[in-house]
């Protein structure tokens, strides 16, 4: 008999989530100028679905370090509102500096559990989360919270990555992490950067919450940069996920896992520079 998965800790797994954004807030931060270049197209489709208007007031889920809530920010203007939220108490300071080096005085954070919303019920106009939905145990029951946090007829947008297919600049050095930390496979079901993208998850997690005519639309994000050996650069500082596969590994072990994760990625140079494919979904629907 197959030694059975031992149950998902949803409680661990938060924490674990909250100390990885507290270590690593910085280097995200550090890195915004390549990350909006990245994500950028993503978070103009995001705010252009939600239909954001001048003195709306707009609630964003794991903001991080200040995306899309200062973009949202600037649309609203100064007579609307943008809560910026995250469950990492060091990464939403970060996002209050950027809008407040912006002089976006209309942002405010606040650090809180996205699937667990202590606000007001109807209470803002627009909720959005940005590559966070998929890192959470359970995306129903946060949906379920927005829409309760919604004023009737407000929109919630939501990014997420598709497949991983679609997205080697992930999916790769995922693979080879796994294989050389030794680590199982990952469970259907559990939290992680595909976990809504196969085609119709993501339109039914938004119908299990009680959202009506969700649409969901796919918009590529191509990670460029100088060289594959630049793209780890960043990968390795700024996405977290990737060190936490290889906390168990020693520093030399670490260091030859990222050796081979650069020379895969090389595959992806070509003379005018390094790209390697990505995808995400936009999904939106209304209360």
């Amino acid at each position: 008999m197959a030694e059975q998965q031992p149950s998902f800790d949803a409680a661990k797994y938060k924490n674990a989530q909250r100390e990885q954004w507290n270590k690593d807030g910085a280097a995200w931060r550090r890195w915004n100028p390549t990350l909006d270049r990245w994500y950028g197209e993503v978070t103009r489709q995001m705010l252009d679905l939600a239909l954001i208007q001048p003195g709306q007031r707009i609630l964003d889920i794991a903001a991080g370090a200040g995306e899309p809530a200062v973009s949202a920010a600037e649309r609203v203007g100064p007579g609307g509102y943008v809560l910026a939220t995250d469950i990492s108490e060091g990464i939403v300071e970060l996002a209050l500096q950027v809008a407040r080096e912006r002089g976006l005085k209309q942002v405010e954070t606040r650090t809180m559990d996205g699937e667990n919303v202590d606000l007001p019920e109807a209470s803002f106009d627009v909720v959005l989360c940005r590559l966070g939905l998929m890192y959470m145990p359970h995306p129903v029951t946060a949906l379920r919270e927005w829409r309760r946090a919604l004023r009737p007829g407000g929109r919630v947008a939501v990014a997420v990555f598709s497949t991983p297919e679609r997205n080697s600049w992930g999916a790769l050095p995922a693979s080879i992490i796994r294989w050389r930390a030794q680590l199982p496979p990952s469970v259907p079901g559990q939290p992680g950067p595909f976990s809504l993208g196969t085609p119709g998850v993501l339109e039914d997690v938004f119908r299990q919450a009680e959202f009506g005519n969700p649409e969901v639309h796919a918009v590529p994000v191509p990670h460029s940069a100088a060289s594959a050996a630049e793209y780890v650069r960043v990968a390795r500082e700024a996405f977290g996920g990737f060190n936490a596969m290889m906390t168990h590994l020693s520093s030399q072990e670490r260091e030859s896992v990222w050796n081979e994760v650069e020379s895969s990625m090389r595959s992806f140079e070509s003379p005018g520079g390094f790209e390697v494919p990505g995808e995400c979904l936009v999904g939106v629907a209304k209360k």
